[in-house]
């Protein structure tokens, strides 16, 4: 399944790969002109993920939910490349569930990780 995103043209495709490898977050800010943004979204919060959003660190708002209508299951993952013509490598995440609470991963170099896992 792909989906295709209106303000920054985001794309995911669904997967069902369980792993479980937590990736190793950076503390500096990496630009490049073209490197590989594909990340694997791994929810293992036994909840269900009614949205998802990905920002830029030097963005201070959450874009577009990645999500859109579709919802991520315990236990599903989704790949999402985040090249949307910007040179930033380093996002912040948002995971947000049906009651309204969220788990936030800061500063993820996307393209040195290839999985982020929730939580």
């Amino acid at each position: 399944m792909t989906f295709q995103f209106k303000s920054h043209a985001f794309a995911a495709i669904a997967a069902t790969t369980l792993a479980a490898c937590e990736p190793v977050p950076t503390t500096t800010t990496t630009t490049v002109i073209s490197a590989n943004k594909n990340v694997l979204i791994m929810n293992n919060t036994g909840r269900t993920i009614w949205r998802f959003y990905g920002s830029p660190v030097n963005v201070n708002s959450w874009e577009e939910d990645i999500l859109g209508s579709n919802t991520l299951s315990a236990g599903r993952s989704l790949n999402v490349d985040f090249s949307d013509g910007r040179t930033i490598c380093n996002f912040d995440m948002k995971a947000e569930f049906q009651d309204g609470t969220s788990i936030i991963k800061n500063n993820i170099n996307v393209c040195a990780v290839s999985r982020v896992s929730f939580p």
